[in-house]
């Protein structure tokens, strides 16, 4: 397999692992607060990393990638908790497909500009890949005489907006953090998302009973983790626009677990998104 194709190939499982954490946390999220659910798993999954890190006698790397991991899980963190507050702000689709698009689009941009312009086959699967995002991840409105009117706050577009800017610079950071020990580098990421959850979790105490969210918390913040690790190994053997596209389609599988567990099928929207999302792998793997 070329590097292309083993950069797609770790950015599906990235994507696979990312969509079973959000599945996951989503089902905690009905039970507890999600920032709660969050915090939880990100905590467990942090002195699981130190262990495994000092339990392997893992050398540590320079400072430079430490701190571009830090960095990231940092405003990482703090985009997950601006993307909360822009879902509870009004109607939910526009918003989630704006934030996902994001995600994707500003490590396109930022690997066009420093890498230059893919070839051909590869721009065609980047635009399809960034349409399957938008179908996968944008419900529409429902319509008719029953519906009810729930108009997306401008100010949640904005919030959804700097998240998915947040998210997109993560993937960037995590990116230039690969060149040291993946384990370290997660563990430096963990660490300082711990610091910006529990900063959020002490400025905004979310409402609602803080028990009953440490197991489905452990889940995904594990899932969670190992979709940071084969995203990080991906950017390792591609150009970090189409290991980031590839790992943008991490809500395909949150909304095939869906189906599968919950029986909350697709709508055509969607499986033509998914459609779209394998043609767009294929293009990129080649």
């Amino acid at each position: 397999m070329n590097s292309s194709g083993t950069a797609a190939g770790l950015g599906l499982i990235s994507a696979a692992t990312w969509g079973g954490s959000d599945f996951v946390g989503g089902v905690g999220a009905r039970r507890a607060p999600a920032l709660l659910v969050v915090a939880s798993g990100h905590i467990f999954s942090l002195f699981v990393l130190l262990a495994l890190c000092h339990g392997m006698r893992i050398a540590a790397p320079g400072t430079a990638p430490l701190f571009y991991a830090a960095l990231g899980g940092f405003e990482g963190s703090l985009a997950l908790a601006i993307f909360y507050r822009a879902l509870a702000m009004g109607a939910m689709g526009l918003t989630a497909a704006l934030t996902g698009l994001l995600t994707a689009l500003v490590p396109v941009l930022f690997s066009l500009f420093r890498d230059g312009l893919p070839a051909p086959l590869t721009a065609a699967g980047l635009a399809i890949g960034l349409a399957a995002i938008w179908l996968i991840t944008h419900t529409p409105a429902a319509k008719g005489p029953e519906a009810k009117e729930c108009p997306t706050p401008p100010a949640a577009l904005l919030l959804g907006a700097l998240a998915g800017a947040g998210f997109g610079t993560q993937l960037i950071l995590f990116k230039m953090a690969s060149g040291g020990s993946i384990l370290w580098t997660m563990t430096a990421a963990r660490a300082a998302g711990v610091v910006a959850l529990l900063l959020v979790l002490a400025v905004m105490p979310p409402k609602g009973p803080w028990r009953g969210f440490w197991l489905t918390g452990i889940v995904a913040g594990t899932l969670d983790t190992v979709g940071n690790l084969f995203y990080i190994q991906a950017t390792r053997f591609g150009r970090l626009d189409v290991t980031a596209l590839v790992c943008s389609l991490y809500p395909a599988g949150t909304i095939l677990l869906a189906a599968l567990v919950l029986r909350e099928w697709p709508t055509r929207r969607q499986m033509a998104g998914m459609a779209l999302a394998l043609a767009a792998v294929a293009l990129l793997s080649v």
